[in-house]
């Protein structure tokens, strides 16, 4: 038996010896060796029926002696970073990248809405330990060392993350307007506005892609992968949610 790209099946099950898992709101998906494996709205694995989303936007197959991951879409970038974020990358529409590495954490962004799934791949043999700390790979992946926020700039990016933190990263939630994240902190919209362009401007000093304004640089889109690079990156986890309320409580306190 042969795959839609004329590879025998037994070659394609050699490949991919051990089993390739796909989670998405706690569900785990795995797919067959010589089979290609689809996400996106209309897909193997329907993630939601949002009309920003492809139909299938991801594509999961096994390729030599490799599990591959493509970007299938044609304008919505993937973020993908190991579990401990050493290691993250950006894969553009189009791209294809090896999952090399035994967990990682995908996510990706559609309208107003962000999604994260969780992939596991036995037969990996790297982990995040074996990516030497703030290197940059050179083909949109690097590996993420300390950036040094001040303590606005970190409120400002719990804020932009609160959804997904309080939810786990259990699939989908939908990222606050900058009104609404600067309303949370008690600020006025200007200096929100502000105090974002410094944190991208910052970000983008270390490489970080896809916060850079300009001609179809919509805010949604900047906000979305900042918000992905925060996560993945683990520049806030849950547990800095308390300073957020604290922040919060301190605002209301100043406008009594």
């Amino acid at each position: 038996m042969t795959t839609r790209d004329g590879k025998t099946m037994t070659h394609a099950r050699a490949a991919a010896e051990g089993t390739l898992g796909i989670e998405f709101c706690g569900e785990w998906h795995h797919p067959a060796p010589g089979t290609t494996f689809s996400v996106g709205r209309d897909a193997d694995l329907t993630v939601d029926t949002n009309q920003y989303l492809h139909r299938r936007l991801l594509a999961f197959d096994a390729d030599g002696d490799l599990w591959w991951m493509s970007n299938t879409g044609q304008s919505i970038s993937v973020s993908i970073a190991t579990p401990d974020g050493a290691y993250q990358a950006v894969l553009g529409p189009g791209a294809r990248v090896p999952l090399v590495f035994p967990e990682l954490t995908v996510m990706f962004s559609a309208g107003a809405y962000t999604y994260e799934l969780g992939v596991r791949n036995q037969a990996a043999s790297f982990t995040g330990r074996d990516v030497q700390a703030t290197t940059d790979v050179g083909d949109g992946s690097t590996t993420i060392g300390a950036v040094s926020l001040t303590p606005s700039q970190r409120l400002l990016l719990i804020a932009l993350c609160e959804p997904i933190l309080r939810g786990g990263m259990v699939g989908a939630s939908q990222l606050p307007s900058s009104a609404a994240a600067a309303a949370r902190l008690g600020w006025p919209l200007t200096t929100f506005n502000r105090k974002l362009d410094n944190v991208c401007d910052k970000l983008d000093r270390e490489g970080v892609q896809g916060l850079r304004g300009g001609v179809g640089k919509l805010a949604t889109n900047r906000r979305a992968r900042l918000v992905e690079h925060a996560i993945l990156s683990r520049l806030v986890t849950p547990q800095d949610l308390g300073l957020l309320q604290a922040a919060a409580a301190t605002s209301e306190k100043s406008t009594r």
